[in-house]
């Protein structure tokens, strides 16, 4: 059966999620929301007990964010904090509020720390009620995005330049296009470059991408500008 190009290309991009500010408008920095919520499951665990359920991430006010700094990548959604909306489901031996605070503070924290988010408002709905405190929570979906490390890449001698760059910062794992599917991890077009890349593990999201930009901005002959989409995010064992 013959492949609907566009069918496909709108399942990936389901797939991947928004494309999500990292950082501030200065940053010039993505994330696709599937990474970012599989790096959050695997920050949060189970606090309190609760078993996280859907869990969303969107700009929480579209109309009032600033311009970014530089061009951003296809389908990115505008700097500005974010809105973070989770299901869970919650111990029926303890109080609710408690739980969800706590579920609250746990998400809150490790957005920042793990991955350099700026969150807003958290959005909690209870989903339903465990027998008992401490069950084991919910297997987090598979994380499949990012591409294999033995992808080559374009022959232009800009794109392999700048690759090899970011390859050297501390922090990153692999470049890992997403978008476009088997699109190149490197783009460059009018002076500007986009870097699609995965994170190793220890090592937060935004301070890698803040790296790699600068560090392609050092090395000559740079880009006008540079973007970088986290495409995966590596988590301890």
């Amino acid at each position: 059966m013959a492949v609907n190009p566009l069918a496909s290309a709108v399942r990936h991009q389901l797939d991947i999620g928004r494309v999500l500010p990292l950082g501030g408008p200065a940053d010039g920095s993505w994330i696709t929301e599937r990474a970012a919520v599989a790096a959050l499951r695997a920050a949060v665990g189970a606090p309190a007990g609760a078993r996280l359920g859907a869990l969303r991430l969107a700009v929480a006010d579209p109309g009032g964010t600033p311009e970014p700094a530089v061009p951003p990548p296809p389908s990115a959604l505008p700097p500005g904090p974010l809105r973070l909306t989770a299901d869970f489901a919650a111990p029926a031996d303890r109080p609710l509020p408690d739980t969800a605070d706590r579920l609250r503070a746990a998400l809150l924290e490790a957005s920042d720390r793990e991955l350099g988010l700026v969150v807003g408002p958290v959005d909690l709905r209870v989903s339903g009620l465990l027998e008992a405190a401490g069950l084991p929570a919910a297997p987090a979906p598979p994380e499949t995005g990012g591409a294999s490390a033995g992808r080559t890449e374009s022959p232009q001698d800009g794109p392999e330049r700048i690759a090899a760059v970011a390859r050297g910062v501390p922090g990153v794992a692999r470049l890992a296009p997403a978008l476009g599917g088997r699109a190149r991890p490197v783009r460059l077009h009018d002076g500007h470059a986009l870097i699609q890349l995965a994170t190793a593990p220890g090592h937060r999201a935004l301070d890698v991408a803040r790296a790699v930009r600068a560090a392609v901005a050092a090395a000559p002959p740079a880009p006008e500008s540079v973007a970088v989409l986290v495409t995966a995010v590596g988590t301890h064992a």
